[in-house]
């Protein structure tokens, strides 16, 4: 079989990512709705889903499985309007005291002003790893799909297959990596107006509930070495030049607060990972 040219470019970006190919999730078979009664709610054949939040309850939803290493892929479309107050969150995470966690969090903002992207990693229960960003589109007129590829090696969260960070495994200077703890996927749409819209200041406008984030084109792939790459992709623990440069670029221009930059919180020193660019 011959492929053309932008099949075979394909396979080579599936290649450099670690993936092996994978069809759409189904709601339905792949996730539990968790919590808020009717406010979450599967629909078009298993192929969408929502959250939505009123001033009782919001309300969440989790993968029925849970997965060791793999690539997580899910697209959504954010709360529109005035968002200010509400939070969707959206990330891997184990269980119990010293679980282990890979967040994104999208921090809404009242009208015209952008969401505020939130990530941290846990490890063993700790977590104070926070990167915040920009988006550079409005994730709230159309779907844009975010990711996570969690490796041995690293994890890298991704936003429209752009990298936008990765924390590198540091393990041989102390800092714990989570690798042993399988995880479910979690999400979650809640009021969190006591912190998430500038510091709290700004409070959640009841009067323009319900607030609803819509997902949909679930895919998860699991890593092995019985990959469709397996000599490559697998033990690679880099990124390619061009998913460096576009990292930068993502780091310059829309990066707007990295816990390894904030001098004044770790007045003892910053964390171990931080001296090493492992972040």
């Amino acid at each position: 079989m011959s492929l053309s040219c932008k099949e075979l470019c394909m396979l080579l970006v599936v290649s450099s990512l670690g993936v092996s190919l994978a069809s759409a999730g189904d709601f339905y078979q792949d996730f539990d709705l968790t919590w808020g009664g009717q406010r979450a709610k599967i629909f078009s054949g298993g192929k969408l889903l929502s959250l939505s939040l009123d001033r009782v309850s919001g309300s969440g939803f989790k993968s029925k499985k849970d997965y060791l290493f793999g690539r997580i892929d899910m697209q959504l479309k954010l709360v529109a309007g005035n968002s200010a107050g509400t939070v969707t969150a959206y990330y891997l995470s184990s269980e119990g005291p010293t679980h282990d966690e890979i967040d994104f969090e999208f921090l809404g903002n009242t009208s015209g002003d952008p969401y505020i992207l939130h990530t941290n990693v846990f490890t063993q229960g700790k977590g104070n790893r926070e990167q915040q960003f920009y988006l550079w589109f409005d994730p709230t007129r159309n779907f844009h799909t975010y990711s996570i590829i969690w490796k041995p090696q690293h994890i890298i969260f991704l936003v429209d297959n752009t990298p936008i960070r990765e924390f590198k495994n540091a393990e041989s200077i102390g800092v714990p990596f989570p690798k042993s703890q399988p995880m479910r996927i979690y999400s979650s749409l809640w009021n969190a107006d006591d912190w998430a819209t500038r510091g709290g200041l700004v409070k959640t406008d009841w009067t323009k509930a319900p607030f609803t984030a819509y997902y949909r084109n679930f895919h998860a792939t699991e890593f092995s070495k019985a990959n469709l790459f397996p000599n490559t992709a697998w033990q690679t623990n880099e990124l390619d030049a061009g998913s460096r440069r576009r990292l930068r670029w993502v780091q310059k221009y829309f990066m707007i607060y990295n816990y390894c930059s904030d001098f004044k919180r770790f007045p003892q020193g910053l964390p171990a990972e931080c001296k090493r660019g492992r972040f």
